[in-house]
């Protein structure tokens, strides 16, 4: 299967840094055309760099991540308040997806009173937060954990993705921008994110007010393709502008 080809590619790079196309052909069966293209799809990512007779991961890549528990004491006020009036959306009977990431995983404890709601996610934060609240329903997407990030990654999180109808769905990011979108410092979870974008249920983008005019690695989403983003103060008018512009509803904590 393609997607998983492609995952098992960025895997072997990421354990050998450059990987030649014979390789590549004699590993996966596949003729050089295949692989090119899947080469193809890596390089539009931004994930490698096509060198003579192979390839290599991208210096931004080989740059460990940013571990999870840095992250999650920076701002952790705002990003509760967020996580707090974000909750407020989600109803009874819902189906929603829950991002992995420092903001999102703080939805958990206000959803614990909802009646018939159903979480999915990759966080394995909120899977462990959810062995607290015996009345939830809780689905991991199974997947191959990324410590950094405290999440499941891979091919298999896609697949499980597609499999679901969401009601909403609540998105973390590293970065954002009117220029790059919603951006995120993991190419294995930016793959996840790109699909959880394409379904057609209620978008809700949660980040703080740092995560404004910050680029990071890989854009999983062009903001146009959000329907709501929760934040914790009003941002700079070009993105007012550019939100009531493009009808994106901004929601913030002290809102009526």
């Amino acid at each position: 299967m393609k997607v998983e080809r492609i995952h098992q590619i960025h895997e072997l790079l990421r354990e050998r840094k450059r990987i030649s196309l014979d390789e590549l052909c004699e590993n996966f069966g596949v003729s050089k055309n295949t692989i090119r293209r899947d080469i193809a799809e890596l390089e539009e990512d931004g994930i490698i760099r096509k060198v003579y007779g192979g390839i290599v991961l991208k210096e931004a890549e080989i740059t460990s991540l940013e571990p999870f528990s840095a992250r999650e004491i920076r701002n952790i006020n705002e990003k509760k308040r967020i996580a707090a009036i974000a909750a407020t959306f989600v109803n009874d009977g819902d189906v929603i997806y829950i991002d992995s990431g420092t903001t999102t995983m703080h939805l958990l404890p206000h959803l614990a009173e909802k009646n018939f709601l159903t979480i999915v996610t990759a966080s394995v934060y909120v899977l462990d937060l959810a062995t607290r609240y015996s009345n939830l329903n809780v689905i991991a997407t199974g997947g191959n954990l990324q410590p950094p990030i405290k999440a499941l990654v891979g091919a298999s999180v896609v697949e499980c993705i597609r499999n679901y109808n969401f009601s909403k769905i609540f998105l973390a990011s590293t970065g954002i921008s009117i220029e790059h979108g919603a951006t995120n410092a993991s190419p294995l979870e930016c793959e996840i994110k790109k699909e959880l974008v394409q379904k057609s249920c209620a978008k809700y983008l949660l980040v703080d007010n740092s995560k404004f005019d910050v680029a990071s690695l890989m854009t999983y989403s062009e903001l146009t393709d959000i329907n709501h983003v929760v934040t914790d103060k009003n941002p700079s008018e070009k993105y007012l502008e550019y939100f009531n512009k493009n009808s994106i509803n901004l929601i913030l904590p002290n809102a009526d």
